[in-house]
């Protein structure tokens, strides 16, 4: 989907159309979830800091979230998908890999499929979508974000390995502002950059992440569409408008995101033996701790506890804390198979 909250909101409130919109909090510690296209012109993106994203663009509107909101467009949106085939891996409320290659509705090519949808998103939504169509998924996401907004890109068998080569390795999903400044001292800019290097190479200076990079500067992706993506962990964090540093505030803190997260693990029927705190101080070093128990974490009140027994095994903290976050993990597999894609994990942004 094309800038999705930010489109929700404008879609929603006509009076915000035409206008730089950021999704998110205004404040000091505020970050951008999401910024429509006009706020995008000002350099304005998503995960910014909400002070810098005002500074480049004074006239910035600033909306809370409306996660019910943006959850029915979604669901709306996953009915489209569905109705051209059943092979959909949701990524996220607003973005999904479809496997059309049994083509259920006789349509003739992915590429008419791609149109098809995007107009009925429009139709039934009054959103846009843009669409990437190739025969690998890393190739197809590329893809998707190539004609935005409102567009669609097609790379055939035989072109992946030419588009890939000329994009920015920043580009290349899991190679991050770190990742690609290494890169950029071992002079790999382009993907044609990184398909020039052999595979010890690769491994020497990218180790496990190496055979991925390796594989996806050459266009080739051979992960299937899996449309019951198994969920790993539930969790909720915060981020403080005001650094946090005594006892008393830290556990008032954490009473709060138990009542957020334990909410989460009802609604999504899960249940796991790992309780995760997570700390971020105000110099944004971070530290976690863990806690596995025996059996599955049985109620709130034993999540509860888990997460305070944790805490108490830090304090007194060195530094105050900026943000908080707890978690729970090595979920119990089940039934999750057939629940994965009503319930995958919302952004907290």
């Amino acid at each position: 989907m094309d800038a999705f909250f930010a489109s929700v909101e404008q879609r929603d409130y006509p009076e915000l159309r035409g206008k730089p919109v950021a999704v998110g909090g205004s404040g000091g510690r505020g970050v951008v979830a999401a910024a429509s296209y006009e706020a995008r012109k000002f350099g304005v993106r998503s995960a910014m800091p909400s002070v810098t994203a005002k500074r480049l663009c004074p006239d910035l509107i600033f909306v809370r979230h409306r996660f019910d909101a943006y959850r029915e467009a979604s669901r709306q949106i996953r009915e489209i998908f569905h109705h051209f085939t059943p092979h959909v891996e949701p990524l996220s409320l607003d973005e999904a890999y479809l496997d059309v290659t049994d083509d259920i509705r006789g349509i003739g090519s992915a590429t008419r499929i791609a149109d098809l949808i995007r107009l009925r998103i429009k139709q039934e939504t009054n959103l846009t979508a843009s669409a990437g169509v190739s025969y690998n998924k890393f190739i197809a996401k590329l893809a998707s974000d190539q004609n935005k907004p409102d567009g669609v890109c097609v790379i055939k068998p035989g072109q992946g390995a030419a588009f890939v080569a000329a994009l920015p390795v920043r580009r290349f999903h899991g190679v991050g502002p770190k990742g690609a400044e290494k890169m950029k001292r071992l002079g790999i800019e382009i993907g044609a950059d990184l398909a020039s290097k052999n595979i010890d190479f690769m491994r020497a200076n990218f180790g496990s992440f190496a055979d991925y990079l390796y594989r996806a500067a050459r266009g080739i992706d051979l992960r299937p569409v899996r449309a019951n993506r198994i969920r790993k962990s539930v969790g909720g964090e915060r981020t403080y408008s005001e650094d946090i540093s005594s006892g008393a505030a830290l556990r008032d803190a954490l009473d709060t995101i138990v009542d957020i997260v334990w909410e989460r693990i009802e609604r999504s029927g899960s249940a796991g033996r790992t309780v995760t705190l997570k700390m971020k101080f105000n110099d944004f070093t971070q530290i976690t701790r863990a806690k596995s128990l025996v059996q599955n974490v049985p109620s709130k009140d034993i999540f509860s506890s888990t997460g305070h027994e944790l805490l108490e095994e830090l304090l007194p903290l060195p530094l105050p804390i900026r943000l908080m976050g707890l978690t729970l993990s090595n979920l119990d597999r089940g039934d999750q198979e057939e629940r994965a894609p009503d319930t995958a994990q919302l952004s907290l942004l």
